[in-house]
């Protein structure tokens, strides 16, 4: 089969926008965008557990919608009208949250029994940066991203035509991570992300992003999650917008950024709007901002209070001082679900 005729015949998935729209240009008819990023918020088994809990999530969220301008989801995967038209043809760059919606994608295409011969799986490898390339983007230490869209016509249509399915044997594995990812004990996933599996080269780095989220227990107590400290070290008994943390001038702000690669840079809004509702007395305070609703990480204004500056120096007494957050199968700083991160980076309940 030609290119142009895969093209057409072929069901394509992208993990992102760009993607999805360079594969029309190119003459795909059939492409399902699947652009959800699952570092952050819950995660499920059941595909129509999952697609609801994604739901209720984005909705509670005030600034991170699940929708595109157009009103279209950004995440089509398990949608109804969807043509699950044989060959399936998965195109995947170096980012990790499309390394474990390549995961996901493996699982549901078994759950509409798919053989996985005839789905086809193109990886790619990070575009080499240019000399130009900023020193920030040098250091990332996290591959969050890059997207298929980054290479030219010729690659992509060249490796279109070389596109093969995995061994069943892989497939398996990709399954089976999916369904470590999303299950409420994180124990033997983590172990599999730190120990390694084979051909999954994106599990160190994925688990080193992922515990970023959840509370530490250091031989002085329970301290923020690394995320979480590097906003209180930001914030300040000054008020400042979502946006103003986000350029600060620091090494800190680096970090911040770091991980925001990863997570969206809606996600800093998201969490600090969960700290300002945490608690009656709460460890940060919101306030309306320069800009009027609507305009993301200007519309409000935040500060951090004694007790926020409590939390951010001495630790804190309890997993629930902090608002939960859910991470994959689980949740980060809940009383049902009390993991915390040890100094060798493996998880323990507390």
């Amino acid at each position: 089969m030609t290119e142009a005729s895969l093209l057409r015949a072929a069901t394509h998935v992208a993990f992102d926008t760009p993607t999805t729209e360079r594969l029309v240009q190119l003459g795909a008819t059939n492409v399902v965008r699947a652009s959800d990023c699952l570092i952050v918020g819950p995660s499920r088994r059941d595909p129509r557990e999952h697609t609801r809990t994604r739901a209720v999530w984005f909705s509670s969220s005030e600034e991170h919608p699940d929708t595109d301008e157009s009103g279209e989801k950004w995440d089509r995967l398990c949608s109804p009208d969807v043509r699950w038209e044989p060959p399936v043809i998965l195109w995947v760059s170096a980012s990790l949250h499309e390394r474990v919606n390549r995961w996901r994608t493996c699982s549901w295409l078994r759950h509409c029994r798919i053989a996985h011969h005839k789905v086809l799986i193109i990886d790619f490898e990070p575009v080499p940066l240019s000399r130009a390339a900023s020193q920030e983007v040098l250091t990332r230490p996290f591959a969050c991203s890059e997207s298929v869209s980054d290479h030219s016509d010729e690659i992509l249509l060249d490796r279109l035509d070389k596109a093969q399915s995995w061994s069943a044997e892989r497939y398996d594995r990709a399954v089976r991570l999916w369904d470590g990812y999303v299950d409420e004990n994180p124990l033997s996933f983590v172990e599999s992300c730190i120990t390694g599996v084979e051909g999954f080269a994106e599990l160190a780095p994925l688990w080193a992003l992922l515990s970023c989220f959840f509370t530490r227990k250091t031989a002085g107590g329970l301290r923020l999650s690394r995320f979480d400290e590097i906003v209180f070290a930001l914030l300040s008994s000054e008020w400042q917008t979502a946006l103003a943390l986000a350029v600060h001038e620091s090494e800190t702000r680096i970090h911040l950024w770091h991980l925001l690669s990863c997570t969206g840079d809606m996600f800093l809004e998201d969490r600090l709007n969960q700290w300002a509702k945490h608690d009656l007395s709460a460890a940060v305070e919101r306030a309306p901002g320069p800009k009027p609703p609507g305009h993301p990480m200007l519309s409000k204004v935040y500060r951090l209070t004694e007790r926020g500056m409590r939390l951010r120096d001495k630790g804190l007494d309890q997993l629930t001082d902090a608002p939960s957050l859910p991470v994959a199968g689980t949740e980060a700083y809940s009383a049902s679900s009390p993991w915390v991160l040890l100094e060798d980076g493996r998880l323990a309940r507390l």
